[in-house]
């Protein structure tokens, strides 16, 4: 094994998450509230009161801003601790002035993917009354806090809340665009009973367990399942080094798939640890990776002889197959950075640097490929030409032979016609 393939290897073990955490407190400059709870995410905590005898509940949300022109938002969902079907209210920084605007929305299920831009509308709630204000400063920077006031009724019967709240980089216009999908924001929500304080958050997967998923699909999936894809391609044609090719590239694609296996089902036990986190497009490419791998390992049972009519049919499928799983499993290695938050770091960059080194061998390698077929090409081609135009040679000597055969090959024939020519005259110059 390479060193730099441990080296990345060792990078990849090192992903790690340092969750943000901060103490809640039920005085705020402008009110004093009667419980308050830490929330388990992106540092933030609630405060609220609940008045019983009009099922009234006054509450402050804390949040911090990630970005200059981004948003905060705080909501309930009426239905479950998910994110579609909240009604949220959602601070930002006015484009045009700069002050701090809160506006409603309503998150209907087209929210996942924001076709259009999100409308702002009345929620469903009865919200009595609603402000925002920024702590500390007079506009939003990058670790700004701001605090979301509401008064709202509520069911005297039901006090069990759906709470959800987020951030997001920036604003279009009035409309807030997706926010990050790293497991701590997609894991922003919690149920808390206003009346008992009773608090169920939604789980999250250990860290131990994201850093081996991530470390072992992106050396398994990302480089080793290519490298062999790669063996097998440049290396088959050369007699010189014989069979070995193909124990090379067996060896490469059982690592791999081995490795492969062992990342997916921790992605597996990942996802029924983390109910209600979703990332489906990461999942739908990691399942169709496994059953193309699967699909190959099966193929190997029914390869046909080399002298069977079907083995040419069995080949293309081997080798659409396998080129489909190495572009699938380096793409879901991509998505999964992005998953875990890591679009912009050093993880990315070294498994960037490692695979564009085996591109870039493999770019080589189909280069000196074609100039050999060329030069192969070229070669047959004059030694074609060359036996041809021998062919042709000695055809002519052979028809110029045949032709001096017909003619000096009975000398008997030749002697018997120079005496006819030379009787006839004498025969001529008798008298009649």
């Amino acid at each position: 094994m390479s060193p730099s393939f441990l080296l990345l290897l060792l990078f990849l073990l090192g992903f790690t998450t340092i969750p943000a955490t901060s103490r809640c407190t039920t005085a705020t400059f402008i009110k004093t509230y009667q419980k308050c709870v830490t929330l388990p995410t992106q540092g933030a905590s609630l405060a609220w009161t609940y008045h019983p005898f009009n099922a009234t509940l006054d509450l402050a949300f804390s949040g911090t801003f990630i970005s200059p022109s981004g948003w905060v938002a705080w909501g309930l969902n009426p239905d479950s601790p998910a994110m579609t079907g909240a009604h949220a209210l959602v601070a930002f920084p006015d484009p045009s002035s700069g002050s701090l605007l809160l506006l409603p929305f309503v998150l209907d299920p087209s929210v996942r993917i924001q076709n259009a831009p999100l409308v702002s509308r009345p929620l469903g709630l009865r919200l009595l009354s609603s402000s925002a204000v920024l702590r500390g400063s007079r506009s939003p920077s990058d670790g700004s806090a701001v605090l979301i006031f509401a008064t709202l009724r509520v069911s005297p019967n039901r006090t069990r809340l759906h709470h959800v709240w987020n951030r997001g980089l920036y604003v279009q216009g009035r409309s807030p665009t997706i926010h990050p999908t790293a497991p701590s924001d997609l894991a922003s929500r919690a149920t808390i009973d206003a009346a008992s304080t009773a608090t169920e958050t939604a789980p999250q997967a250990p860290d131990a367990l994201r850093s081996a998923h991530a470390a072992l699909n992106a050396a398994s999936w990302g480089l080793l399942l290519p490298a062999g894809v790669a063996v097998a391609r440049y290396l088959r044609h050369r007699a010189s080094r014989g069979p070995s090719w193909f124990y090379a590239h067996a060896a490469t694609q059982i690592a791999g798939l081995l490795l492969g296996t062992a990342g997916f089902a921790i992605g597996i036990v990942m996802g029924n640890r983390s109910r209600g986190v979703e990332h489906r497009l990461h999942r739908g490419l990691g399942v169709a990776a496994f059953v193309t791998a699967a699909l190959q390992s099966a193929a190997l049972l029914f390869q046909p002889k080399a002298t069977n009519r079907f083995r040419k049919y069995w080949k293309s499928y081997h080798h659409l197959v396998g080129y489909g799983c190495a572009v699938v499993g380096v793409a879901n290695v991509f998505q999964g950075f992005d998953v875990m938050g890591l679009g912009r770091s050093y993880w990315k960059l070294a498994y960037c640097l490692a695979l564009s080194t085996l591109a870039g061998v493999c770019v080589a390698l189909e280069v000196n490929s074609w100039v050999m077929f060329c030069r192969y090409a070229e070669e047959e081609e004059t030694t074609t030409t060359t036996t041809r135009a021998g062919d042709s040679m000695e055809g002519g000597r052979a028809s110029s032979s045949q032709k001096q055969g017909s003619h000096h090959g009975n000398p008997k024939r030749h002697q018997n016609s120079r005496r006819r020519r030379m009787v006839k005259p004498e025969i001529n110059a008798s008298p009649p």
